[in-house]
């Protein structure tokens, strides 16, 4: 059921990009041939007017086929007799909706949830940043030269730290201050879990059970997603780091587990996993105050999220060249149904199903419209660019040629989306 609704989810998408260029198109005057979604052989269409609405065979992407899109035409509303500003807002209209849907969404997540600031609100008291001056209650504001505007821009930018010293930005007071912060290495180290993620890191939820790991005793035992931990042996438990504290002294021993679910206490037996962590580097801030706020800081901080977002798009792509970034972590479209199928299954109420689908449909969506605009062959970048150098020429480039620079464009995302297809299928068997 999940792995459907994340088809519908990712096809929304795509009919949400496909009809911002139809849109623009009909109000431009263009004669549009067929709105489609998906590509390869039509399953099936229904004609409406002019336009033919289809659906095709492979589940990968869909368009809009204008008169004169593809080759020459004499008709007045063909696509290539238009100006160029109204080729290049048609073409550009599809990444644009794919942002402003972005933008809708994650306001109605950020109103639900509330949402993350820049303002610090725990710093590891033994770490380098409390060491270097970084206090709860600051507010970053860059890392290395680069302006913070949402915690995930700090999380993108410490991402491929090494422990050369960086230059943090902080705000305190109104006063903006700037600190050398030097990571220290955490080596890679094994632990003991009970096998689940919680709901939140800390606070009252830290022991509610958000999803339960694959393949641990903890799946085998009957552990599921909402059960409350109350108890481990004879200690009581309210919270996650009584579980860590817990666990640090238990070891592999089977720990009798007290759970709340559905009003009754249940005891469980589980024996603990053994986790091995990655050497990290860190700085030590490790957290960022959450806050609400009313319609209008909604959307504001919507923007913010969404041009961090999209920000994230390029430097990503810049890692994976600079090879700072593994290419196995690309992800197909098999991984991202698997990624929105999972983060539904892991919400424990129906509210929290659309909240969390909300939220990884937008950040799906913003991704979709940036990659969009990259002047890549068969991408509406490439085609913006296209026309450009048409304004420039002013001449325009034979549509067969285009098409055939399209066509070469596709053949090479095909190959790219083989190979991001075959690190999700990795993943899923644990071979990645």
């Amino acid at each position: 059921m999940n792995i459907f609704i994340a088809v519908i989810a990712l096809s929304f998408l795509i009919l949400v990009h496909e009809f911002g260029h139809f849109i623009a198109a009909k109000l431009s005057g263009i004669k549009v041939e067929e709105f489609s979604l998906f590509m390869g052989p039509k399953l099936f269409g229904i004609q409406r007017g002019e336009t033919m609405y289809s659906v095709r065979l492979v589940p990968l992407g869909g368009y809009v086929k204008m008169e004169g899109e593809e080759e020459a035409s004499d008709d007045e509303r063909a696509f290539n007799k238009k100006p160029i500003p109204v080729r290049m807002a048609v073409i550009f209209a599809g990444p644009l909706m794919n942002l402003l849907i972005a933008v809708i969404f994650v306001a109605i997540v950020f109103s639900a949830s509330g949402f993350s600031t820049t303002e610090i609100s725990s710093v590891a008291p033994d770490s380098p940043a409390y060491a270097a001056g970084i206090r709860n209650g600051d507010t970053i504001v860059s890392y290395n030269g680069k302006r913070i505007y949402h915690p995930s821009d700090y999380v993108l930018f410490s991402y491929t730290q090494n422990n050369e010293p960086v230059k943090i930005g902080i705000k305190r007071d109104k006063e903006i201050i700037e600190v050398m912060v030097t990571p220290e290495v955490i080596p890679a180290k094994t632990s003991y879990i009970l096998g689940f993620t919680p709901k939140e890191s800390e606070g009252p939820e830290s022991n509610v059970v958000a999803s339960v790991l694959s393949g641990t005793d903890a799946e085998k035992a009957g552990l599921k997603a909402g059960d409350r931990i109350v108890g481990l042996n004879d200690v009581e438990i309210t919270s996650r780091q009584d579980i860590a504290d817990f666990m640090a002294k238990n070891n592999d021993a089977p720990v009798q587990v007290t759970v709340e679910r559905g009003g009754q206490k249940l005891t469980l037996v589980i024996k603990p996993a053994l986790q091995t962590t990655k050497e990290t580097i860190s700085i030590g801030i490790n957290r960022f105050k959450y806050a609400r706020g009313n319609l209008l800081e909604n959307i504001k901080q919507s923007v913010i999220y969404n041009y961090s977002t999209a920000r994230s798009v390029y430097y990503s792509f810049l890692y994976l060249i600079q090879r700072k970034v593994p290419a196995n972590e690309m992800m197909g479209p098999i991984g991202i149904v698997t990624t929105i199928g999972e983060t539904v299954e892991m919400s424990q109420t129906i509210k929290d199903k659309l909240v969390n689908l909300v939220g990884i449909t937008s950040l799906i969506s913003v991704n979709l419209g940036i990659m969009n605009l990259i002047p890549f062959p068969a991408l509406d970048g490439s085609k913006i660019i296209i026309l450009i150098i048409e304004a420039i020429r002013r001449k325009a480039m034979p549509p067969e040629k285009e098409a055939i620079i399209s066509m070469v464009g596709l053949v090479l995302l095909l190959v790219l989306m083989v190979f991001a297809t075959s690190n999700d299928i990795m993943r899923i068997f644990g071979a990645g």
